[in-house]
């Protein structure tokens, strides 16, 4: 195909062409990279759609590259756009407690604080290993590294940290 010229992209059969070249690949490379078949055909036929918007500027050897760049850059542009609003979800439905009964609120707050507590209470090398792990989503081998400790050490740290909150909430309402 790269014997068009770059006023070529804008003919319509050329166009036509390309597009029923490289639809599939698209859409497949989107579905693939981000899991959602729908957002993988809206991003795909909007990527093609600004190339027609765009075909005097783009030359016909660099059009693959612009309808993936396009698409790529959408689906980045749509995640951003999930994550605001899951973060909105989150923050309103943490403000937005009136239908849950004062019991439950007590029961929660009571519960939270007994948490704190038991926590705080572990040893520093239990505590620091629980929390680095559970809180900071570090993983075992991280742990050990940052401690200067081996893995045993850390796994042997978070179970004792474990069965001492189990101890503490084995009759807990």
């Amino acid at each position: 195909m790269s014997n068009y010229t770059i006023s070529e992209t804008c003919q319509e059969n050329v166009f036509s062409h390309f597009f029923k070249n490289h639809i599939k690949s698209l859409r497949n490379f989107l579905t693939y990279k981000y899991g959602n078949e729908e957002q993988a055909e809206d991003i795909a036929q909007e990527a093609f759609i600004k190339l027609w918007q765009n075909c005097k500027d783009v030359p016909l050897e660099k059009a693959k590259s612009y309808i993936y760049t396009i698409a790529n850059n959408s689906s980045l542009n749509v995640i951003a756009h999930q994550k605001v609003k899951l973060n909105y979800q989150k923050t309103n439905a943490s403000n937005d407690r009136s239908n849950e009964s004062p019991e439950f609120l007590l029961e929660e707050k009571q519960f939270k604080d007994k948490l704190l507590t038991a926590i705080e209470n572990l040893n520093e090398t239990q505590r620091v290993a629980f929390l680095m792990h559970r809180i900071d989503g570090k993983k075992y081998a991280e742990i050990a590294e940052e401690l200067n400790i081996s893995v045993k050490a850390v796994e042997k740290r978070i179970h004792i940290a474990l069965l001492e909150l189990r101890k503490e909430f084995k009759n807990f309402k």
